[in-house]
Formats: C-alpha cells, structure tokens, sequence
C-alpha cells in the first residue's frame, strides 16, 4: 500500500488520511452553526471571527447623545463691513437680534452618578446655554458642566438625575495599548443615530494636532464622523481607551484617520471636576523645544527624536535636579518621548505631588535625572491688572509672565505682560489685542512687568509706539495719542 509523509515524519495509509479529510470536512460544515449560537468577548486576537456584539451591549448604554442650544443675540448693522463706521461704532453697534444656536455631539458616562466626558468644542455655546444628554432608552435629562478645557478639548458633565443610577465605563489604562490592538467606536455620526465602528489602534502618542501643549491623541483607522466627537472609543473588554476628538478629512467625512484623547488624560479631567481642583500642568521650571533634523546633527543624536531642555529657570525644580540648557529628554518614566508635547503628556498624567525620572542625552552619553513635579507660583494681586485710560490698552486684562505662566498660556516669551483677555468695543478691542497677545515694549522700551507698563502709559506721547509678539512674530503698531 502507497504511503504518504507527513509533518513529523511518522506514516500513515491514504485510506485513514482520506476518512480524516471527510470528518474534517464534515466538522467544518457544523462549526458556523454552532458557533453562530456562541455570543462571547473574543478571549484572544486569533478569535477576532466571534461577533462584538457582547462588547456592544455591555458599552453602548453608557454612551449617550449631547444636544446644546444656545441664544445668540446678534447685531444687525446696515453698515456692516465699512472700516470708517466700524473704527468708530464698533462691529457691535446696530440692532440687537437673538436666535437660537443648536449643536450635537456625543458623550460617555464615566460613573454610577450621572457624570459624563466629552469634548469642549461639543458644549462650546455663547449666552445663554441649555444642555441636554438622551440615553440609548430614549431617556432625556439636563446637564451642567463641572468642568472644560478648551486647551485639551475635554469637559465634565453631571446629570441631574436627581439620585438615579446609570450604566458607565470603566476607564483602560491608555498606556497599555499597542498599535494593533482591536477597538470600537461608539457614537453618533451625523446625527443618524448611535453607530458602532471597528479598527484597530493605528498609532500611539500622536502630537502636533490639538491646541493643548502637551495633547498626544490615540490615532485609529474605526471611522468616526462628525457627530461622532465626546465619544467612546473602547477596547475589546468593554473599557474606555479614549474618547473620539477629531478626524483628518479633505471632505469631512471619515478616511480611516481618526483621534482619541487617551483616557489616561481624560481620567484626570474627571478626578479634578469632581475634587473641585484644577488640572495644571506641573511647573518643571524648564522650556522644552522638538529636536528637529538640523539639532539632532548638531547635538551627535543619531535621530530627530525627543524633546530638547532649551532654557532653565536658575529657581526651579529642574534646575535643583540637576537638567541642564542643551539636554535631550528621551525617556519619561520609562516611556519613549517623540517631542516636547509627548514629554509634557507624561509629565501631566504623572501627576502633581509626584516625581518623574528622566532619562536624557547630555554630551553623547546618557544621564538620569528625578525631578518633582509642582504647582507653578499662583499670581499675586499685583500681577494682574485690568488696564484702563487714555491708552491702547484701554480694557486689557493682562498678567505679568511669571513662571510657569507662559507655559500655561501657550506662549514663547520669557519676559512681558500678557493679555488674558479683551474687553468689548474698547480701544484694545478696536486696537485688534488679543489673549495671549505679549506686550514686550511701549515706545522702544523693553516691558519687563505690569508696573513698567504701567509707568510708560502714563506719558501722553502724540503717537503710540507699540511692540506686540503674537505667535512668535513680533508685530509693530503705530497708533494715534
């Protein structure tokens, strides 16, 4: 009788091979039927064939519909758009109108009591807001925000459930994911209705996209839509790993690049709303900068990665750990550091009151360096000065730049006073000022505080000579005494 090999080099007849093939080929024709009775989590990667549906029910009652209304009072003026009457009525001036301002987006119930994460821009409203939140039962209830960052791209939410229990999500620890990694999104595109889409985490630590200096986002290739922002993007177990921010889109629909915040930053968001704390970025006492092709040469680094130590403040907590001017961060508690923006990320999720070991290049060898992470100096009543007179600053909030402040405010400058807001129809509003506009000279002399400020507009010069760094650009005006 004939013999075939097989794998391991043992032997066995066609005749048993051949009823082997048949009873396999028998089973294969069982197994879709008994399987498609099987409703489980898949408990691996290679049994991705089992159906989510277990995930989705145990993860769609507690993502919800966020719907803000608004009213607007506008000001209808004949003369719209003409710089002569604009520059002396203002664009507020006409007849006031109010209408109502409706927008939609989706959010994730983060506990038992009511309390719900989406996205800043979701609840964005002007005037006066009514927020409501609709389950998956149909149920609709009202909603305050506790918390929002407009930075970050996150808010806090609380039902007024009056005592009532509702489903929520447990959050994953971000910093667990790996590219690969199976995940849902949950939401509602468009307006259309709840909808659940699958992908797989496409990257981790993605930076260069939010406003926020130390946002990174979880990018994923599940489609998200509008509509679908404050949602959840949840793993395989059912727990929250982000929630879905923004898309990259040339037609506005999903193209398989979509964001999540991670939820390891969003869990601090809801821990401060509910302590009643602010999120602060901790005060390291040092200006990071990207290391960009040109530096990594100049600096012996074998590739354009990390985030460079381009100033230190002589009193802060960087310079009594021992960092030094010209040092590479590479590594944050263990974890590789692309930019200054991941470097940051790891440094908020760390924590206030906590210690972070750096891991940090410093003329070619390697160096480690633990420093504690603090508040930064909080103001005193002398740095903050709402501005008024015959000057053009007329109606400026401003603040002197302590340290730590340009940090949270976005801005380059270590010396100046810095607009933090604007007040209407005023002569800085006419003058275009802007928060986070930095004064850094008044008639070529150099603005070292609010109290050198305030000394040089006190002069009554016939014309206004103004120096004004928005951006990184330093803008000169000249304006009329």
């Amino acid at each position: 009788m004939s013999r075939c090999r097989v794998a391991k080099g043992g032997n066995i007849s066609v005749k048993a091979l051949a009823f082997a093939l048949v009873t396999l080929t028998a089973a294969a024709v069982l197994m879709p039927a008994a399987n498609a009775q099987r409703r489980e989590v898949p408990k691996s990667r290679q049994m991705v064939q089992y159906s989510f549906a277990p995930v989705v029910r145990k993860t769609a009652p507690a993502v919800v519909n966020v719907y803000v209304s608004s009213r607007v009072r506008n000001f209808v003026n004949p003369f719209q758009g003409d710089p002569f009457f604009e520059h002396f009525f203002g664009e507020s001036f006409g007849l006031p109108q109010e209408r109502v301002q409706r927008s939609l987006g989706s959010g994730v119930i983060v506990g038992p009591e009511g309390v719900i994460v989406t996205n800043a821009h979701v609840v964005k409203a002007r005037g006066e807001t009514e927020i409501r939140v609709a389950l998956t039962d149909k149920r609709e209830f009202d909603a305050k925000i506790l918390l929002r960052d407009e930075k970050n791209d996150i808010a806090v939410l609380k039902i007024d459930a009056k005592g009532q229990r509702f489903d929520y999500l447990e959050f994953e620890d971000s910093d667990s994911l790996e590219v690969g990694d199976l995940v849902l999104a949950i939401g509602n595109p468009f307006g259309v209705g709840q909808t659940v889409t699958s992908g797989i985490i496409s990257a981790l630590a993605r930076s260069g996209i939010g406003k926020g200096n130390a946002s990174v986002f979880i990018q994923t290739d599940a489609a998200i839509n509008p509509g679908n922002s404050g949602g959840a993007l949840v793993d395989v177990a059912g727990k929250l790993v982000g929630i879905n921010t923004l898309i990259y889109s040339r037609s506005g629909g999903s193209v398989g690049i979509g964001f999540a915040i991670p939820s390891n930053l969003v869990r601090l968001y809801v821990d401060s709303a509910l302590s009643g704390r602010r999120v602060a970025q901790p005060w390291i006492g040092a200006r990071l900068e990207n290391v960009n092709r040109e530096l990594a040469e100049g600096l012996g680094l074998n590739r354009a990665s990390g985030a460079l130590v381009a100033r230190i403040d002589s009193d802060g907590p960087a310079a009594k750990a021992g960092l030094q001017a010209g040092d590479v961060i590479t590594r944050v508690d263990g974890f590789e550091v692309d930019d200054a923006r991941t470097a940051l990320y790891r440094l908020t999720t760390r924590g206030i009151g906590n210690t972070a070991e750096l891991s940090v290049m410093r003329r070619g060898r390697v160096a480690m360096v633990k420093i504690p992470l603090s508040e930064p100096p909080q103001p005193g009543p002398d740095d903050v000065r709402n501005l008024s007179g015959n000057h053009p600053f007329d109606g400026a909030r401003v603040m002197n730049l302590l340290p730590g402040v340009a940090d949270e405010l976005g801005v380059d400058e270590a010396e100046g006073v810095a607009v933090l807001s604007v007040r209407p129809r005023s002569y800085a509003a006419r003058l275009r000022l802007r928060p986070r506009d930095v004064i850094v000279s008044v008639q070529e002399r150099r603005i070292t505080s609010i109290r050198v400020l305030e000394q040089v507009l006190a002069e009554k010069p016939r014309t206004w000579v103004l120096g004004i760094k928005r951006g990184g650009r330093l803008l000169t005006l000249q304006v009329p005494g």
